[in-house]
């Protein structure tokens, strides 16, 4: 199948989108690009209009900015400084170019523990569901201003997935200068080529998604496929294409029209809160699996029993978010621990029946339950 016949199959029942448009698109060396921004602003309000909701996720605070400063360091202190400065400005720009179409917004600045945490996690729900029942278009940005690990490039493209899911909306749009998903870097090889359509998220991106080995994993490609990959795993279409094209917007919502990169949803939706533990969720420590714990984890559904811990690292604590690592110290998989570090150094390569002699007390018969392990990748 084209990508035509997806976005035919795929787009028609579409009511929920979210949007997420990159700093290139938006700035320049001299700062925001109104024109930029009231042409995106006409094609969400061509789309509120018809009856979609959208929930729009922006980058460019900290390139609007270094224009206002007119520096350009590169310390998390300048960085911030940038951000708070440019904040103001680039939801101004949006205010003012949604003004003039009769369309109120609002603004939300996330930080990771908004989607990671469940009481501020449905609190930031709440406030989205009750902006869009009212016709309210949310603008969604990343607190760089008390961020601190989370300001690098790339966050919002994950940010956007995170919301995608938060919100169960079925298309998410990630907008950059780049016209979608290609074979190579074009700067580097001139027979790079678009791919249209990715229709196995797990399978297809496995090579593709790394941040250090090869032109997808600079320049902001890497968590684009990131981004891309967890939405597909929560239900969510995603098309990447260039925010520089004419009515990008207009053409990713249009069944007969082709853009950019297509990532199909995976066939089996994960369950909201695997996608949480696997997704929002930053591990604090890891454990190292011996071969046949990861086995049993990865192909027969089982829990992770201390017998088949081989290495405790980190300080956790019980019901922190764990790495799982195979023999080769790669992860695979994520889970929420029943024990905390010192214990689980206590325990590992010993059986079950073992914990409340050695530890002088048990809460369970597993070290991480597979109710709470979800698997990263399905392919071992």
């Amino acid at each position: 199948m084209s990508q035509l016949d997806y976005k035919a199959l795929l787009l028609a029942p579409v009511r929920r989108i979210v949007i997420k448009v990159g700093s290139a698109v938006l700035s320049d060396e001299g700062g925001l690009r109104t024109s930029v921004i009231d042409h995106l602003a006409d094609q969400i309000e061509t789309l509120l209009s018809g009856g979609r909701e959208v929930v729009l996720v922006t980058s460019g605070a900290i390139a609007a900015g270094r224009a206002r400063l007119g520096r350009n360091g590169a310390s998390i202190a300048e960085r911030q400084a940038a951000a708070a400065t440019g904040q103001i400005e680039l939801m101004r720009q949006w205010a003012k170019a949604f003004d003039v179409r009769g369309r109120t917004v609002a603004q939300l600045l996330l930080t990771h523990q908004d989607v990671a945490e469940q009481p501020r996690r449905q609190n930031a729900v709440h406030t989205i569901r009750a902006l869009l029942a009212s016709q309210v278009l949310p603008i969604v940005n990343e607190n760089d201003t008390v961020a601190v690990e989370e300001i690098r490039m790339g966050d919002n493209d994950v940010l956007s997935a995170l919301v995608a899911d938060l919100i169960q909306a079925e298309l998410l749009i990630i907008l950059s200068d780049v016209s979608g998903v290609l074979t190579g870097d074009p700067r580097k090889r001139t027979d790079a080529r678009l791919i249209p359509m990715i229709t196995d998220a797990e399978a297809e991106m496995c090579g593709l998604v790394a941040e250090s080995a090869g032109p997808l994993g600079s320049g902001g490609m890497a968590t684009k496929l990131q981004a891309a990959r967890q939405a597909a795993r929560a239900g969510v279409s995603v098309i990447i294409a260039s925010g520089r094209e004419p009515d990008a917007i207009v053409a990713a919502t249009d069944p007969a029209r082709e853009i950019g990169t297509l990532v199909v949803p995976a066939p089996k939706r994960m369950r909201r809160r695997k996608h949480w533990i696997a997704f929002a969720l930053r591990p604090v420590g890891a454990l190292a699996v011996d071969r046949g714990a990861a086995e049993a984890l990865r192909s027969k559904g089982r829990s992770l029993l201390a017998s088949g811990i081989r290495d405790v690292r980190g300080n956790f604590r019980s019901g922190d978010c764990v790495s799982l690592l195979d023999n080769d110290d790669v992860e695979f998989g994520r889970g929420l621990v029943n024990y905390p570090a010192a214990d689980v150094l206590r325990l590992k390569g010993k059986r079950s029946a073992d914990i409340a002699r050695v530890l002088g007390y048990k809460l369970a018969d597993e070290i991480v339950h597979r109710d709470n392990f979800v698997l990263l990748n399905a392919t071992p």
